[in-house]
């Protein structure tokens, strides 16, 4: 019974979300802080899903500076967990079938989010260098998953290279964003799901890296976060005894 009153609460809300967030954002079509002003929205429905979520900010967060974000990508519980992060001045990189979710997908198109074509090498590889030339040239950051889809489970996948290219490109930095483990810790029907932590860590410069050595930062922010999860997954473990 109480999975099926937060189903219909959560649903309806979202609606909502989507309905008055296209109005909102039509307003100020694809203004660039469009896109973090509904992630926080989405983001305060946590409490919903009988989750505590900590969100955890370094002290120079609303510095403002151009970058691009990669964070793990774990299930659908992300829309009110990891969400939360997003910063002004931020837009997301997502899939091109997005446009045809009911309600959600005119909202994503309205608020400025950049499309993807990940069936089309070429134009994914054009979208890349539009990526660079808009970080620079309209002074915004760009959110990406690098794994590329939800991991359901599976640990932390390999990263895609395309938002590492887009840094070098655009000479900005790389900003990891972390969020516990959340797979199979969610029951619907539970009225307590526990604590979640979401943490922005800190810049890693890409200035000394290029396209040969790509794969090489790639695997480098692939590590810190991994183990950063681990750390928080051990964190909640501790708390939890």
């Amino acid at each position: 019974m109480l999975k099926l009153i937060r189903i219909i609460l959560v649903a309806i809300c979202c609606v909502l979300i989507c309905v008055l967030g296209t109005i909102f954002s039509l307003i100020r079509f694809r203004h660039p802080s469009n896109v973090g002003v509904m992630a926080r929205w989405f983001g305060r429905l946590y409490p919903l899903f009988g989750l505590r979520v900590e969100h955890r900010f370094p002290d120079n967060v609303d510095q403002n500076v151009p970058a691009i974000y990669i964070g793990n990508h774990q299930n659908n519980y992300d829309m009110v967990t990891i969400s939360y992060m997003v910063r002004p001045r931020t837009v997301s990189v997502g899939k091109k079938s997005l446009i045809w979710v009911p309600f959600f997908g005119i909202l994503y198109w309205a608020t400025g989010n950049i499309f993807l074509d990940r069936d089309n090498k070429n134009k994914a590889h054009n979208t890349m260098t539009e990526l660079a030339r808009r970080i620079q040239q309209d002074n915004i950051s760009i959110w990406m998953f690098p794994e590329g889809t939800r991991s359901r489970g599976r640990g932390l996948l390999p990263f895609k290279t395309g938002a590492f290219h887009a840094a070098i490109s655009a000479g900005v930095p790389i900003i990891p964003v972390v969020c516990s483990t959340t797979h199979k810790k969610i029951d619907l029907n539970r009225w307590n799901n526990g604590k979640v932590i979401c943490e922005i860590m800190q810049p890693i410069d890409t200035q000394s890296y290029s396209k040969e050595n790509v794969r090489e930062l790639a695997s480098h922010c692939y590590d810190l976060m991994k183990k950063r999860i681990a750390e928080l997954d051990a964190e909640l473990a501790q708390v939890g005894k």
